[in-house]
Formats: C-alpha cells, structure tokens, sequence
C-alpha cells in the first residue's frame, strides 16, 4: 500500500534538500516522479530550492482553490503520455501552505491512486501555531519524520523565530515569505522564549 509521508521540521532543517535527493534517487533507478509546491510560496519562482544550491522546477503549482488530487491526476497523465512511465512518485514541499482539504486529496492520491506521497514542510509558524497543511498532516499521515536542525546554542531548534528588519517580532500575519525585509531563524525553545518580550 502507499502511504502519505509528512517530513517536518524547523527552518533550515533541510526538507528542501532532502526533497531533492528523494526525486534523484527515484530518478537514479529509472522512476518517474512529479515535483509540487503551493504557489503562495513564490520564493524562487517555480523552483523548489535549497540553501545549499541546488534547486529545481516544479512540474504544477497549487493554488488555494485547487484540488491537488485532480491536478496530480492531470499532470500524471500527460508526464505518461510524454514518457511511457507512470508516476512513481508525488513530492511536495513547503506542505504547510497546504489547505486541509488539499492534504486530504494528498492522502487520497496516496491511498486510492496507489502513488506514494512525500510531504515536507514545517509544522509551526512564528508564533508556535501550527500551520493548517500541517495540522492536517499531522492527524492522517500514515508517517511522521521530523527532520533536525540545531538552534545557535547548539541545541535541537523547535521553533521558528521571524526576524523583520534583523529584530524578532512576535505578531503579524502567519505567512510571510523569506526576503528582504523578512527572514527566520531556527531556535530552541529557551532561546525562543528568551526572546519573546514577557
């Protein structure tokens, strides 16, 4: 059976990275597989990109409004017409823009498509709330797997802490993409706390 697998961790934990390598190795072994993300993450355009260089188009993007499981089956299709290959494979990343609704057709594609689903993402915002995409997750994946980062102390970061102009804040809207202005850092919970104004 294939299942619905949830990747999570804090920022710079390396989902991104290992996205990739996921698609390299089913690639290495003559597997065909489609790459997605949410289109509200426009941060490299259509590329799923790493910190450590390495990035790469996705074959669809998901807007909120969209059914994942309608477009995978769209996408399916016309990758197998082009290749001969059915696809091995679905990889999405940065799964917390997900609606929950969209992580249930993720699931499904998994289950009744019978394509196996990896899912990376984070599993909290700013403020330690969890993301709905990754609520979701949480409560129907068939696998959990936290990928680790550690936080400047050295040690194991849990939460993401928003800098806007190099100071933490601790308010605003849940989604605000890495730039220029807006940046994040791995933390542990006491050096979260420790930052948070009391």
């Amino acid at each position: 059976m294939s299942k619905l697998y949830f990747r999570f961790g804090a920022m710079n934990s390396g989902k991104s990275t290992a996205l990739l390598q996921a698609a390299f190795n089913y690639e290495e072994r003559g597997q065909y597989v489609l790459l997605a993300k949410p289109a509200v993450d426009y941060k490299g355009d259509r590329n799923i990109v790493s910190r450590l260089g390495v990035s790469r188009e996705v074959d669809f993007l998901i807007r909120p409004e969209d059914n994942l499981r309608d477009l995978f089956t769209e996408q399916s299709a016309e990758s197998e017409s082009k290749t001969g290959q059915q696809v091995a494979c679905l990889l999405l990343d940065e799964t917390q823009f997900l609606t929950e609704a969209q992580v249930d057709q993720a699931l499904e594609v998994a289950v009744l498509d019978r394509v196996p689903v990896l899912a990376y993402g984070i599993r909290t915002d700013f403020q330690t709330k969890a993301f709905p995409g990754s609520r979701r997750l949480l409560e129907i994946a068939h696998s959990l797997e936290e990928l680790k980062t550690i936080c400047r102390c050295g040690k194991k970061a849990m939460f993401n802490g928003r800098l806007v102009n190099g100071k933490f804040v601790f308010s605003g809207e849940q989604v605000a993409i890495d730039g220029d202005k807006v940046t994040y850092e791995s933390l542990c919970p006491a050096c979260y706390l420790a930052k948070k104004p009391a």
